[in-house]
């Protein structure tokens, strides 16, 4: 095959990723270009890799996938990538100093869905949800280009926040692969088995759980916009998409609550014009207010 050029390779990043339907899609809209089509390819890179194990091609072996992706991604750092995501992610790291470390640390924690099905304790849980999504939001701080140290901790705080809040909407799915994500000791506490989980029990038990977890996911969203005031207005203003992304997962999280915490319906979804909503709402805020106003 033909290698593309890195125009070619960036194209098919955005199609990548605006075909994927994700809630990321419409927060990257408000983006410069450059950013934004950083942001096209970090995402398109993040769901290739996850998708390598969760969504593995017939005849693969994902273990192997993930060993070629890290191979790819350490080749691609020395000037040699060959696939069209790492073509385009190329020509970025001319422009943002994203640390390899950081790519890597993010296989690791989709790496750790082939050999981890059940979390003992929170503690357990912290590091995954670190690995999976607060280093996406430490990738993306060397796209927005923040200056303040702390943005570092607004973007550990917002990345726990939203796994979480994936886990919660993704229980049922969950279930049907035989993964729990919610720590072991959580259920215990509440009185809530692990069987029951696998067979989609309601019970009071688990609205108590749920509700404690929803909790728990609310306090890492508090603790990142607390964070956020604390910064200078530049940072506020370059940290506007991570804002997005916090009123649509907020939603998701509310939503949740509105229907009384029953996790085994239809997997709950924000309608992308009520994204689109959300999005155009707070960048009209922070643009009139320089700083960024809590989301709704």
């Amino acid at each position: 095959m033909k290698p593309m050029t890195p125009i070619e390779a960036q194209t098919f990043c955005t199609k990548y990723t605006k075909d994927s339907g994700s809630n990321f899609y419409y927060s990257f809209l408000f983006l410069p270009q450059q950013r934004r089509e950083a942001m096209y390819t970090i995402y398109a890179f993040c769901k290739m890799v996850d998708s390598a194990v969760d969504e593995p091609a017939p005849g693969s072996h994902p273990i192997e996938e993930v060993r070629k992706w890290r191979q790819e991604l350490t080749a691609t750092y020395q000037g040699h990538p060959t696939q069209p995501v790492t073509t385009s992610l190329a020509t970025h790291l001319q422009t943002f100093d994203i640390p390899e470390a950081l790519l890597q640390e993010l296989i690791s924690g989709v790496e750790m869905d082939l050999t981890t099905n059940r979390f003992a304790t929170f503690a357990d849980l912290y590091q995954y949800c670190y690995r999976v999504a607060s280093v996406v939001g430490l990738i993306c701080l060397k796209i927005f280009q923040t200056q303040s140290p702390a943005a570092e901790d607004y973007a550990v705080n917002l990345g726990l926040a939203f796994q979480l809040t994936n886990i919660l909407r993704d229980l049922k799915g969950d279930a049907e692969q035989n993964r729990i994500y919610l720590p072991l000791e959580d259920l215990q506490r509440f009185g809530y088995s692990e069987e029951a989980l696998l067979r989609q029990q309601e019970s009071p038990a688990l609205v108590e759980l749920v509700k404690f977890e929803c909790e728990r996911a609310h306090t890492y969203y508090r603790q990142a916009q607390e964070i956020l005031q604390t910064l200078p207005p530049a940072d506020q203003k370059s940290l506007v998409v991570s804002e997005i992304m916090r009123g649509v997962y907020s939603r998701i999280l509310t939503q949740l609550e509105d229907q009384q915490y029953q996790v085994f319906g239809p997997r709950i979804r924000v309608a992308p014009l009520q994204r689109l909503g959300i999005a155009a709402n707070i960048w009209i805020r922070s643009f009139l207010s320089h700083t960024i106003a809590p989301s709704v």
